[in-house]
């Protein structure tokens, strides 16, 4: 595709969580420097919100790809489980050995176990559940009595919860009013600003291997945090269709009309009708002429 054009080593706006491109803006670093000091201290829960493309599965994976050898971490990315399976899910996770029909009851004993070894190790556990806003009521309760094991020094057990606001207005349920008051830790992960975007923009580049002059112009970048709100996602989405756009046209700069015709083709841009066919058949028909060229 564009890669090799500008001098891409791979392609450096994909919505795939990287690590790699982890982008530390002012408030995804307190985001991350939060769920450290949390981890350490060894406390109850801990919550990371944020609205949909903010970041908050990346976050995560930085979070436990940061985290020392005194931890081991389980990962869950869709909880929405009942009480029983996300047992068996965080079992499989600790490599907890169990019989296919166990009972809730010796599953629990089992993972008690497992905890206990591991803190005899000097281990901590953590376990992250990602979209944690889909958590059934009842698996809340049951990972709040997860959180019950310990020892006489500390939790065997800490839990990150990472979800969407709609997670803040279910704990504010009366039923699990006891799990809202052990969250000790949170933190709302919000967009980014313009001159952070900016800066998203670069060193997205730059770790995809872009060594040039400025690739996006100050109008471009202007048009990128308007239409996208300073939404990680939606400037990753839109960024790489301006870059295809800029390709086909044989340019150097991404100008604001790639953006533009970018945001037109993007749903989650509200645009007036018109507007989003005609930007749509302007990258279509780049689409067409690249493949057309990949094709001879």
């Amino acid at each position: 595709m564009y890669a090799a054009y500008f001098g891409l080593r791979e392609l450096p706006f994909g919505i795939t969580p990287d690590t790699s491109f982890f982008f530390g803006s002012p408030r995804s670093q307190e985001a991350l420097n939060t769920l450290l000091v949390a981890a350490k201290s060894g406390e109850g829960f801990i919550k990371i919100t944020g609205e949909v493309g903010t970041g908050k599965t990346l976050l995560c994976r930085k979070f436990m790809a940061t985290l020392g050898d005194d931890f081991v971490t389980a990962y869950i990315p869709n909880p929405f489980l009942e009480p029983r399976t996300l047992m068996l899910a965080l079992a499989d996770e600790l490599e907890v050995p169990y019989e296919r029909d166990i009972d809730q009851h010796r599953m629990l004993k089992s993972i008690m176990q497992r905890l206990l070894d591991l803190a005899r190790q000097g281990k901590r556990v953590l376990l992250c559940l990602d979209e944690a806003q889909a958590i059934p009521l009842e698996t809340l309760e049951a990972l709040r009595l997860l959180t019950n094991l310990e020892t006489e020094k500390r939790k065997l057990l800490q839990i990150v919860l990472f979800g969407q606001p709609e997670l803040n207005r279910k704990l504010e349920l009366e039923s699990i009013r006891q799990l809202a008051q052990r969250i000790t830790f949170h933190y709302h992960l919000g967009p980014l600003s313009r001159d952070d975007l900016d800066f998203y923009v670069a060193h997205r580049l730059r770790v995809a291997g872009y060594t040039g002059a400025r690739l996006f112009s100050p109008a471009a970048v202007n048009r990128l945090y308007r239409a996208s709100g300073g939404i990680p996602r939606l400037v990753n989405i839109m960024a790489h269709k301006a870059l295809m756009l800029c390709y086909g046209e044989g340019k150097q700069t991404v100008a604001a009309s790639h953006v533009d015709g970018a945001a037109r083709d993007t749903v989650a841009v509200k645009r007036p009708l018109w507007p989003y066919v005609a930007g749509a058949g302007a990258l279509a028909a780049t689409l067409a002429g690249l493949a057309w060229t990949f094709a001879r």
